[in-house]
């Protein structure tokens, strides 16, 4: 679309009621102006598909068009995804995800404390972990001591029952299908990526060694612990291994060990993610599944010739 230069990507989930004339007030509110607006497809695979409507504007007041889409958003509990123009067109090769709360509906370390007993105590760490309140290598050891003396069965017990993230599957393959390699970069634990691994694709795992000792537990670190120094280091070294510039690199997640990988990314996305998660990522899925991700990929060829 010759003049666009954002598009808005509207995600409305199944049964939300939603004016499409709200997003147009919004962006005339903020000085632009709406050139052209498409309904999209979504994956016929879904069980509760969204309704996904693409918006090519001109606007020249991005971070006020992007507050007034996140009280849009909120107000309405539909995703709305301000992207300028070179984040919408750029070539994408990697993407790259956080496990727990991102793939999966829990966090693993949580649910093993709950086996072990230790479950209030351990998922309350966590919590403040991932807001970012607390040292993330110290409330891991910590965490992870708690854990000691617990049946690894409970780890293979829970790779069995995994709540996987709605939409994960139509990602994963949309992604695939594009060419794009795959990468799970988690602060939990190696079995459950690697499981995620095996049944949906993933090309690439980074996350912690669990230590093991006749079939129990020891509650001893592995190092390194996979934080988010070490994501954003993991994230730079696989794009050069890849030989693309990292900028051609996706990077989602919900928690503050997330940040820096999300930042370091052509494009970071907070996904279901913590306040200051999303207080921190112009791009944001909250109540839609992963395969938001899919309606962010775009082309040059959208826009039209110039």
């Amino acid at each position: 679309m010759n003049g666009a230069t954002h598009v808005i990507v509207l995600m409305v989930p199944s049964g939300t009621p939603f004016e499409l004339k709200s997003v147009e007030q919004a962006v005339e509110a903020a000085g632009g102006a709406v050139l052209e607006r498409r309904a999209m497809p979504v994956p016929v695979t879904l069980s509760a598909p969204p309704a996904v409507h693409n918006f090519w504007i001109d606007c020249r007041d991005e971070a006020g068009l992007s507050q007034r889409l996140r009280g849009l958003s909120d107000q309405h509990r539909v995703d709305l995804a301000l992207q300028p123009r070179a984040v919408r067109t750029r070539r994408y090769r990697l993407a790259v995800f956080d496990m727990d709360s991102t793939l999966i509906d829990c966090e693993v370390i949580d649910e093993l404390a709950a086996v072990a007993g230790v479950g209030d105590e351990v998922a309350a760490i966590t919590a403040s972990a991932m807001r970012g309140e607390v040292d993330f290598d110290e409330s891991f050891r910590t965490r992870l001591a708690l854990l000691k003396g617990l049946n690894a069965e409970a780890v293979d017990v829970l790779a069995d029952r995994l709540p996987i993230k709605a939409g994960l599957r139509e990602m994963t393959t949309t992604l695939r299908a594009r060419g794009m390699t795959l990468a799970i970069f988690s602060g939990g634990f190696l079995p459950i990526a690697r499981r995620l691994q095996q049944d949906f694709g993933f090309d690439e795992v980074v996350a912690n060694a669990l230590e093991i000792q006749g079939g129990i537990v020891t509650g001893a670190v592995i190092p390194p612990i996979v934080n988010r120094e070490h994501k954003a280091m993991a994230l730079q070294a696989l794009a050069d291994r890849l030989g693309i510039d990292v900028e051609q690199s996706i990077a989602v997640g919900d928690g503050a060990n997330d940040l820096s990988m999300m930042a370091l990314a052509g494009m970071g996305v907070a996904f279901h993610a913590k306040p200051a998660v999303r207080a921190a990522s112009p791009i944001e899925v909250t109540y839609g599944g992963l395969d938001g991700l899919c309606y962010l990929l775009g082309s040059e060829g959208e826009f039209g010739a110039e």
